[in-house]
């Protein structure tokens, strides 16, 4: 005996609707500055890195009246501190010529940093730097201390100025990271006159920091002239796509 189909439910048989997607917003990339944390890590991130900002640009205020142009503070012929017949130090009495000086005489001297103390003798050896810091003194600085003084004083004022302002603050960094590492080549670590060595490690490694963090974008005066260069950006203007990075 043959059994009757059996009849399908007619919502079954009709033909299902296909369902409407709703389209979905574009996922943003994560960057420090999405506002995906909590409000309060917001706030200390931000607090924390105005405070690494604001302390930067501090420290080099603070080194621009020792050598003021356009003397910067050196002897009325510009003589350098050299190294005598038994090593030690003639001085020229401060300023900027001074310290040019010293940075000469320690750059024939064996140089080593990074030095672990009490500990296993690791350390970074850095005399061939500190011998092209030297010869690069010698042959271009000091026989043009007239103007490059004023080059060494002004860079200091820019990085000053951008941090405590906020305002392009990563070629502020960018400055930072190479006066810095110039002053780490050049004295970290010497011992006559005695300069502690992570005085200028830590302040090499904060530049590099702000270089990379750009700390004028959270609470500075990058936070105002950035969305004008982004709007002149994507109008095609040359001059905002080349500023747009360094603020």
């Amino acid at each position: 005996m043959t059994t009757p189909p059996t009849a399908q439910p007619a919502a079954e048989s009709a033909a299902e609707p296909t369902p409407t997607l709703e389209p979905t917003k574009p996922v943003a990339a994560t960057s420090p500055t999405a506002e995906t944390a909590p409000r309060w890590e917001r706030r200390l991130r931000t607090v924390c890195m105005t405070i690494a900002r604001l302390g930067l640009g501090y420290l080099f205020f603070t080194q621009l009246f020792w050598k003021l142009p356009p003397t910067f503070n050196c002897q009325p012929d510009f003589a350098f501190t050299s190294a005598k017949a038994d090593g030690s130090l003639q001085r020229t009495g401060g300023g900027l010529c001074d310290w040019i000086g010293i940075e000469s005489v320690w750059a024939q001297r064996p140089r080593r940093l990074f030095q672990v103390v009490g500990g296993p003798g690791w350390s970074v050896d850095i005399s061939p730097l500190a011998k092209a810091n030297g010869a690069f003194i010698d042959s271009f600085v000091k026989p043009n201390i007239r103007w490059m003084g004023w080059l060494i004083w002004g860079g200091e004022a820019f990085i000053a100025l951008s941090m405590i302002l906020g305002l392009f603050s990563r070629l502020g960094g960018l400055v930072a990271v190479a006066i810095s590492a110039q002053l780490m080549i050049g004295l970290a670590g010497i011992r006559d006159p005695y300069e502690w060595e992570w005085g200028y490690n830590l302040m090499f490694f904060l530049s590099v920091a702000m270089l990379g963090i750009a700390p004028g974008r959270y609470f500075g005066l990058d936070t105002l002239i950035r969305p004008r260069l982004q709007a002149l950006a994507l109008r095609g203007k040359r001059i905002a796509r080349f500023l747009l990075p360094l603020t």
